[in-house]
């Protein structure tokens, strides 16, 4: 008899905890993923909400870089991306094929930081004919140390560090930098995850590298920065400099875009309105820069409204600043 009694309890028991793992899986999901720049703004938005919500929405957000989450998004696989540039014409073609339809709402400014090593003191400054004598593709194999660039620098090795090509980032860089989005050079150490390089520029005295401005200001006690000149003088990353639109060509809008159908989901459209309401605090926190309040009215306004497509017509438009940002935007 007591084996019975203990066998219909462990049964029970059993049970209670599979009704209760369905209840936790059966929580609401809002799935993002995409750019490693954009995911500390977006990482902040879904910790709050979560805790807003008390638990009862679940928010995943993944890194695959801008491309990877793209191929994604345009297969209905995630509800939002974040992206680090707009969207691209091939991707544009790949959503269009699979059906999938898209609200474009860019969320912030980031000012792309070229950094080396503190121990660095000869290129604080760089010119963009510099950095593209480093970075285009003719380089490889031939612009390999430092002197090769400036004879006022050592006759040292430079040891590269950049983006990924799956990598929004990488697409910006290298159209602001060498003329052409994806050509560059091939021998550098390439990484989706920003804090992969970080940590490789921290370790070599003689590398240089790039990623987006939140990841140099968490980790300046690592690195340096390095002023960019584009004619007008060497101008370092800041948010004047990213406001009054000096710092050219690597100040850039990043953006989510939302699955146009997945907003019908209430967990989606509650996350997203969220997002836009909280996005002027979350974007300081994560030392980003965050817009005008209009740009997150229009986003709201385009969410409410539905209005699919993008005002970049597949390109990432350089030396864009934040008025220009807000006119096109007010086109869609």
């Amino acid at each position: 008899m007591k084996s019975s009694l203990l066998s219909i309890f462990s049964f029970a028991i059993a049970l209670a905890m599979a009704m209760g793992n369905n209840a936790v899986n059966a929580r609401p999901i809002v799935t993002i993923d995409g750019s490693s720049t954009v995911y500390p703004v977006t990482e902040a938005v879904a910790e709050d909400f979560q805790i807003a919500q008390k638990g009862k929405i679940r928010v995943t957000v993944g890194i695959s870089g801008t491309g990877g989450g793209f191929k994604k998004f345009c297969r209905a696989e995630i509800d939002i991306v974040n992206a680090s540039r707009p969207i691209l014409h091939s991707e544009m073609e790949a959503c269009r094929a699979a059906g999938v339809q898209y609200i474009e709402m860019p969320i912030a400014f980031d000012a792309l930081t070229i950094a080396v090593n503190p121990h660095n003191t000869w290129s604080r400054t760089m010119t963009v004919e510099e950095l593209k004598k480093i970075w285009e593709p003719s380089a490889q194999g031939k612009i390999t140390k430092w002197n090769q660039v400036n004879p006022a620098w050592p006759d040292e090795r430079i040891k590269l560090f950049g983006a990924g090509a799956d990598s929004g980032t990488f697409d910006y860089f290298t159209e602001a930098i060498v003329g052409k989005a994806k050509s560059s050079r091939g021998d550098f150490t390439a990484s989706e995850d920003d804090n992969v390089l970080v940590q490789g520029i921290a370790s070599d005295r003689h590398s240089l590298g790039f990623f987006g401005f939140a990841y140099y200001i968490e980790n300046r006690n690592k690195v340096s920065v390095v002023a960019v000149d584009s004619g007008k003088g060497g101008v370092i990353p800041s948010p004047e400099t990213v406001e009054n639109g000096s710092y050219q060509p690597l100040s850039r809008p990043i953006f989510i875009y939302v699955n146009a159908k997945a907003v019908d989901k209430p967990e989606v459209n509650e996350f997203v309105n969220f997002y836009m309401k909280n996005a002027p605090t979350l974007v300081k926190e994560v030392k980003y820069f965050p817009l005008p309040s209009e740009a997150y009215q229009l986003n709201l306004d385009h969410l409410r409204e539905r209005k699919v497509g993008t005002v970049f017509e597949g390109e990432s438009k350089i030396n864009l600043n934040i008025e220009e940002l807000l006119k096109l935007e007010r086109r869609l």
